[in-house]
């Protein structure tokens, strides 16, 4: 495996295997990037059959992994676990739903219902499930980044700094002066902090395009990529 070894594909192969830390591998894979595989599911299925296909690809790797062959060399991991899924529909789908919903099979916490609100208007009729998935994977990843930098104040106790400061993070926002008004600081102290706040947003953001792609190398190119499909 490459010197590069990332988070994301470690949870791959982990959870592939069959040991305790399996479980604990698959919840954490499942957690972060069930939604995008749903839109992408709810694109091509109806409302039962997505809510099925998206549980049924997690359940299937407690019994027969597809990950096995999971090598972070082979490129980019939104790409392979698209391609993963999309396998799953096509071939094993069917025989996953030979057992109903919530009979034996390990049921994983999906909030569809949230999903459902979440999809709102992006399955249109004119968007195809790859790029639903793409711009799903983009929106979750930085809701991720963004949870990422909140437990960080958090832990500082900063979480006030941190509410009042993340609107830069777009690149707009309220005078300065407002928001130190707000954290009681001088304006200058205001545009300092807000400064340091998107250096550390873009270092998580380079830290978790990193673990999902097999070469520091990628790291921009996937970068434009992702923000490429928010711009369509």
């Amino acid at each position: 495996m490459s010197q590069f070894a990332t988070t994301r594909w470690s949870l791959v192969v982990a959870a592939g295997q069959d040991a305790p830390e399996a479980t604990a591998a698959l919840e954490t894979l499942c957690k972060l990037y069930w939604y995008p595989l749903y839109a992408y599911a709810r694109r091509r299925l109806d409302t039962d059959s997505a809510q099925d296909a998206t549980q049924g690809f997690f359940q299937s790797l407690l019994e027969r992994p597809l990950f096995d062959t999971a090598n972070p060399d082979r490129g980019r991991f939104r790409a392979y676990l698209l391609t993963a899924f999309k396998r799953f529909l096509a071939n094993e789908h069917r025989a996953a739903n030979a057992l109903k919903r919530g009979g034996d099979r390990r049921q994983f916490s999906l909030d569809f219902a949230d999903g459902e609100s979440r999809l709102g208007d992006d399955a249109v009729d004119n968007e195809t499930p790859e790029r639903l998935f793409e711009r799903q994977w983009t929106l979750t990843l930085l809701g991720h980044v963004l949870e990422r930098l909140r437990c960080e104040f958090r832990e500082r106790d900063r979480e006030r700094q941190f509410d009042v400061l993340k609107q830069y993070l777009t690149g707009s926002g309220e005078p300065y002066a407002e928001a130190a008004e707000r954290l009681g600081v001088s304006a200058g102290a205001a545009k300092v902090a807000a400064h340091r706040i998107k250096n550390r947003y873009r270092e998580i953001l380079r830290d978790e395009i990193a673990q999902t792609v097999s070469s520091p190398a990628d790291v921009d190119e996937e970068i434009q990529r992702l923000f490429e499909t928010l711009a369509r």
